[in-house]
């Protein structure tokens, strides 16, 4: 009596139907194909699986990911593109002299940091970075030890792009406003940042530590106590956060839509317009449709008036005696 054929795993029948659109034509070269997000949603299936669907067709050659983008159908229609140099035979990662083992977990987190920028945190999992890394899933463990540890030390690693001279070089609002530019252009180049950092679980990651420690000796001389210092210094970083994250929600939302913010506006302009003529908001009423929605607009207002008030604080502090934490 034969055995009735197991059924092919969800990912597996995902990933073939995707196949087809875009083999007979109806998905092609440079079309966005459903993200992670969609095609959890689409087939109610579990991000993990979401991921496993976009890496089996990644494989296969027949999807890229593109900075911008997500992931999109790959220009050179499914022909497997050769290995990189190095990796057609051997793991790229491997027991090796120290030395050598941090040269590897840098490669490991910068292949990690590549993923996200283009494709999402939701995309990078062990497996995904074996298969682009030609290692084994397990062999990544010797420089990782959970999903957890590999998120702190990707933004660790991205903290590290950040320099900064040294501190109190200039006025002290010079220096913060420095800081808080920097960290926010940082977190415009990597939009998952925002979401790896807490404030109640703050990472214990060197070059992130470092830029707190610097906003700290920024405001030395000032008389504020050290509380007052680490006060300060977390909620400028939680402006730039607050922000940013609003920013990486936008990009995923076009992406995972294919409509932009104007085309989102237009849409909800009608609503809008019936709510507001409604009389019940007036004063919502009477500014322009072109009221400010630039993120970077209001990231610039945020950072120069809360610096105007820590001014008072430091000016009425430095009349009454120095604050207390």
């Amino acid at each position: 009596m034969s055995k009735t054929p197991r059924p092919a795993a969800p990912y597996l029948v995902i990933a073939g139907e995707i196949r087809d659109r875009i083999r007979d034509g109806r998905l092609k070269p440079g079309d966005r194909v459903p993200s992670i997000r969609q095609i959890a949603g689409r087939w109610g299936v579990a991000i993990a699986t979401a991921t496993r669907v976009l890496a089996t067709l990644r494989e296969e050659g027949l999807v890229e990911a593109k900075v911008g983008a997500g992931t999109v159908v790959s220009a050179h229609g499914g022909r497997r593109r050769p290995p990189a140099p190095g990796r057609e035979r051997s793991p790229a990662l491997r027991a090796a002299e120290p030395t050598d083992r941090t040269a590897q977990r840098k490669r490991l987190l910068r292949s990690a940091v590549a993923i996200a920028d283009s494709e999402g945190l939701e995309a990078v999992s062990m497996r995904r970075l074996a298969a682009d890394l030609g290692a084994g899933p397990m062999s990544l463990y010797r420089y990782v030890a959970n999903k957890e540890e590999l998120l702190t030390q990707m933004a660790d690693e991205v903290f590290g792009e950040l320099e900064l001279p040294a501190p109190g070089a200039r006025e002290w609002r010079a220096d913060l406003e420095m800081s808080a530019r920097r960290q926010w252009r940082l977190c415009r180049r990597h939009l998952w940042l925002p979401r790896v950092i807490s404030f109640t679980r703050p990472l214990l990651a060197p070059n992130m530590m470092a830029q707190t420690e610097w906003v700290l000796a920024a405001l030395d001389g000032l008389g504020l106590p050290l509380p007052v210092r680490m006060h300060e210094a977390l909620t400028l970083h939680a402006l730039v956060v607050t922000l940013a994250l609003s920013m990486a929600e936008e990009t995923e939302a076009e992406q995972d839509t294919g409509i932009t913010l104007a085309g989102w506006q237009a849409a909800q302009r009608t609503r809008a317009r019936d709510l507001l003529d409604g009389g019940g908001f007036p004063l919502l009423a009477a500014l322009s449709e072109s009221a400010p929605t630039d993120l970077e607009e209001l990231f610039e207002y945020g950072l120069a008036r809360h610096l105007d008030g820590f001014a008072v604080f430091v000016a009425n502090g430095s009349r009454r005696g120095a604050p207390r934490g």
